[in-house]
């Protein structure tokens, strides 16, 4: 007996629900926009720790060593700096080393290659190139590095990479306020948008409605198509913005291997390994907030 009321209350609603096929759309529209807004929020997220994590990738400090330092001092710099706690990594480029990655960047340069074999020599210098252990250590190690005194240092390279990365966090998060902003205004359509849907529908059904009670119907077989409708709305918004935000994800993919390149980013990945994840929260959220929506305007319209 159950089973047969539980599928009549689907009956009902999904008849209601192409009964007013026009407002029906309108409220799947705006749950899509709603969800789609959310998920882009959670793909900048995803492109602005790439992007930080591939700057702080090449943060290091550079010491430029003079082309006559022999490789003796040269190495016992190497060990004394490793020494520093704050160091994670330290490569030496030798002068040959620094030529053959010159040539390899520029083998499409011809012009710079011919001035290169101009001068007969090798005109690039040794190199110390260091990385800190985080971003935190890094101007305390360009300090230290800053009071060696060694006469093979030529030069020192202290670019602020912790600006940039500033910058990029000021930018997502300004960017992140919006997206939120937007979100919330979708959602609080949402809302509005069904439960004038749901308003719509009891009384368009309040002949049926009243004749129901009359006959002994009870007030959860009254109230029940409305609130599935809800849910159908919530299943149905999810479904497409899976099928829509694939389809973005899939044309945004390409542009973000070329910007990121040297990096792995996938973000079609990381959203089907999340999938259940993702999806499933925003199914049960839409639901419970169009229950919500739909439980306010029975309370207030349907006089049961």
């Amino acid at each position: 007996m159950f089973i047969l009321s539980f599928f009549r209350v689907i009956k009902f609603s999904l008849q209601d629900m192409f009964r007013n096929i026009w407002l029906t759309v309108v409220t799947i529209t705006i749950l899509v926009l709603a969800l789609f807004s959310v998920n882009m929020l959670l793909t900048l997220n995803i492109i602005t720790r790439t992007a930080i994590n591939s700057i702080k990738d090449k943060i290091d400090i550079n010491l430029y060593l003079k082309p006559t330092a022999s490789e003796d001092k040269i190495l016992s710099l190497k060990a004394e700096i490793s020494g520093y706690s704050q160091v994670k990594k330290i490569d030496y480029i030798s002068k040959a080393e620094a030529l053959e990655s010159f040539k390899s960047k520029h083998q499409n340069d011809p012009e710079v290659l011919e001035a290169l074999r101009q001068l007969g020599e090798n005109p690039l210098t040794p190199t110390l190139v260091i990385k800190a252990n985080n971003l935190e250590q890094y101007n305390e190690l360009a300090a230290k590095l800053n009071k060696i005194k060694s006469d093979i240092i030529e030069s020192r390279n202290f670019d602020n990479h912790k600006l940039i990365i500033s910058k990029i966090e000021n930018i997502s998060r300004k960017i992140n306020e919006v997206g939120i902003f937007v979100s919330l205004v979708f959602i609080a359509v949402s809302i509005l948008v069904v439960y004038n849907a749901i308003k719509v529908a009891i009384y368009t059904h309040r002949r049926e409605i009243g004749i129901m009670k009359l006959v002994g119907a009870s007030n959860w077989f009254v109230k029940s198509p409305f609130l599935i409708s809800g849910i159908i709305y919530a299943l149905i918004g999810v479904v497409l913005i899976v099928v829509i935000f694939y389809a973005f994800l899939m044309l945004l993919q390409p542009y973000l291997e070329v910007f990121f390149s040297g990096y792995s980013i996938d973000i079609v990945l990381y959203f089907s390994k999340n999938f259940i994840y993702i999806f499933g929260i925003e199914f049960i959220v839409a639901a419970i907030i169009n229950i919500l929506a739909s439980f306010t305007a029975l309370g207030r319209y349907s006089k049961v």
